[in-house]
């Protein structure tokens, strides 16, 4: 007689969902004994059309929620209890009936850069294609390098590196905490300060959510909750809301959190083609985080005007 699972996580199929989903998992076992039981604890692996569809743009397709929505279908008809996600990936807004019940403590924010032709952004030859599927990533090279070429480099992290490797294109990006994960931190060529490329808003951070109603599965979660990367993502996420941010739009933002509660907030906004940027920076406690972010938002989007987000021509 098979005994059914004490909790059901539902994830996307890559290496770096999966190595996610296990470090929650062991979070919750490490916080509760009798889910580290065999069987205890079941994991389901949910293809999404972010993941089928790989040779287009995100946002030709329908932008972050393409990498969610059949897991939190899945969730909403009471298939799975909770889901893992990278809180980049995240929709700014949520759909009805699911709730964020947590954030992990967050890893390293960084992007870092890969090449075997360059040491570094500016030591790449004029004329040198980077991959990336990021208009934030893309904006913001152009912005310093307009004499390089940005083409579209989606996949998962082994395949970006294995496409860095065969010359397809003369380097790529990636997030450091993604190379963290999977023990792969020895491919970066240089990890890129924020000073010089700021990242996306939640990288490096694992957001579990569940349904609203849940009280179950939120009581299971709350433990694993990290209170300063909670801050950090409600004023990044927050800002992002302000700004209406998708896929779409070219925007970064790095929330940090100091020893004494002070929290400091980094944004910015940019033209798809890099021509312009906009940035501006916040301060105040973490406990107003949300209000940071939103005030940050609203000077962003002040600032920049009906048309910023649109491409050129």
């Amino acid at each position: 007689m098979t005994t059914a699972p004490l909790l059901r996580i539902g994830t996307r199929g890559s290496p770096l969902a999966l190595a996610q989903t296990e470090e929650a998992r062991a979070r919750l076992v490490a916080a509760h004994p009798e889910l580290g039981a065999p069987d205890a604890v079941q994991v389901t692996v949910i293809k999404t059309t972010g993941d089928k569809v790989m040779d287009r743009p995100l946002a030709d397709i329908g932008g972050k929620g393409l990498f969610t929505k059949e897991i939190d279908e899945a969730m909403l008809a009471g298939r799975i209890d909770l889901a893992v996600h990278s809180m980049k990936d995240l929709p700014t807004w949520l759909p009805d009936g699911i709730a964020l019940a947590c954030t992990l403590e967050r890893e390293d924010p960084r992007d870092v850069f890969i090449s075997s032709k360059a040491e570094s952004i500016a030591g790449l030859p004029a004329g040198a294609v980077v991959g990336s599927a990021s208009l934030r990533r893309q904006a913001q090279i152009l912005h310093r390098r307009p004499d390089l070429r940005v083409v579209l480099f989606r996949g998962n992290i082994h395949t970006r590196l294995r496409k860095v490797e065969d010359g397809e294109v003369d380097a790529t990006l990636l997030a450091m905490a993604g190379l963290k994960r999977l023990g792969l931190v020895h491919a970066a060529t240089a990890v890129i300060e924020p000073e010089e490329l700021l990242p996306a808003v939640g990288q490096g951070a694992i957001g579990v959510t569940c349904r609203a109603g849940d009280r179950r599965t939120r009581e299971l979660l709350a433990p694993l909750d990290h209170a300063a990367t909670t801050a950090r993502v409600t004023a990044e996420r927050a800002m992002l809301e302000v700004l209406d941010g998708s896929c779409r739009t070219p925007i970064a933002g790095l929330a940090e959190v100091a020893a004494g509660g002070t929290l400091t907030l980094r944004g910015l906004i940019a033209r798809p083609d890099g021509t312009e940027l906009i940035e501006t920076a916040r301060q105040g406690a973490a406990a107003d985080a949300d209000a940071i972010g939103r005030d940050a938002g609203g000077e962003l989007l002040g600032r920049a005007g009906p048309g910023f987000f649109d491409s050129p021509g």
